[in-house]
């Protein structure tokens, strides 16, 4: 796969990863090295991640629990303190290995520490290869409310090592999953007509699968970095769906869902208000509820369930002037952004989604 050339910075996959890092790893360039993992990258990646390098940097590793409920402020102050109890300065570079909270965290800590550093993002779940690592947002949760907390910078790079993937549960496949049909139902119908066949696709597929979502999300990134326009048709189905995901964070008697669980529920509801508002067919609306339906489990919404979740969406951070601001889709492979929706057109949507 050919390296992709993003705004500032490129993104590299499987062989080409190594010999671009061990270019870049210079004494003369950086006075440090720290690998940010956490407990299961620590276990699982890091070993052969490791033997790939080959620098005379001095290497330290920091290490995370793993988990959403710690990506927080109070864990970036904790590895602050440990990059400065480790003698990191100015000329020090970061690599973040892991998921979505290893990335997101630990690029947030680096455009903060010393008023920026360098870091390296190299996911290790398909939704931080896809989606995550790539396009310049770090970020940290408020409590249980999502990514309430950052700054949008790109990393000095990205590295795809799909190997990883083979480390993973099927959960976090899917939860990876959610995100490259999203990026097919908001910019290429070719693309999300390949979902509706995953059964029949060979393992080696998946490369190249995951190499076209991230040069659909690179494609809308580059346009809008700061998204103040097409950027945010990357959050269809976000809307509703962080509010989800942050509800089951933080009500003991829901199960928590992993983001692409959370995010596959909201594109459908979010695909029922397009439906509604005569942006797509009912056949595209039973379409995309069929097929999501068929890789991810439902999950059941009460009354108080959906009024909670409702008054959890004020808080979503694409909000302005206090309006609710959703992308839903404009027929499949297309998008409209800057929707709103009424609370009973929310209602109905879950209402159609228990059935």
């Amino acid at each position: 796969m050919q390296t992709i050339q993003a705004i500032n910075y490129s993104i590299h996959f499987n062989e080409s990863c190594y010999n671009y890092l061990n270019e870049i790893l210079q004494p003369n360039v950086y006075s440090k090295l720290f690998i940010l993992v956490d407990e299961n990258t620590s276990s699982y990646c890091l070993p052969n991640f490791i033997a790939q390098i080959a620098t005379e940097v001095e290497i330290e590793i920091i290490e995370l629990e793993a988990g959403e409920e710690f990506k927080n402020i109070e864990t970036c102050v904790q590895v602050w303190q440990s990059l400065i109890e480790l003698g990191g300065d100015r000329k020090s570079i970061i690599i973040n290995l892991g998921g979505g909270v290893v990335t997101d965290l630990g690029g947030f800590v680096a455009c903060t520490f010393k008023r920026g550093i360098d870091f390296v993002n190299v996911p290790t779940t398909l939704l931080s290869m896809v989606d995550a690592s790539v396009g310049g947002k770090n970020g940290v949760d408020l409590g249980h409310l999502k990514n309430q907390i950052g700054v949008i910078k790109e990393p000095k790079a990205v590295l795809i090592d799909t190997q990883f993937l083979e480390t993973l549960p099927q959960s976090e496949m899917l939860s990876g999953l959610a995100e490259m049909m999203k990026h097919g139902l908001i910019s290429d119908k070719s693309y999300w007509d390949k979902f509706k066949n995953l059964n029949n696709l060979k393992s080696e597929d998946l490369d190249g699968l995951i190499y076209e979502s991230v040069l659909i999300k690179n494609k809308i990134v580059s346009e809008d970095l700061t998204e103040n326009g097409i950027r945010k048709a990357l959050n269809f189905g976000h809307t509703l769906g962080h509010a989800i995901e942050s509800y089951c964070l933080e009500n003991t008697s829901k199960q928590n869902l992993l983001h692409g669980h959370a995010v596959a529920i909201g594109m459908i509801l979010e695909s029922y208000i397009s439906k509604e508002k005569g942006l797509i067919t009912n056949d595209e609306y039973q379409e995309i509820k069929y097929f999501i339906n068929e890789y991810f489990e439902k999950v059941n919404f009460d009354e108080n369930d959906i009024n909670e979740i409702i008054d959890l969406m004020i808080f979503d951070k694409k909000n302005e002037f206090g309006k609710v601001q959703f992308a839903l889709l404009k027929g499949i492979g297309n998008i409209q952004i800057n929707e709103t929706s009424s609370n009973e057109l929310i209602f109905k949507a879950f209402e159609d989604y228990n059935l």
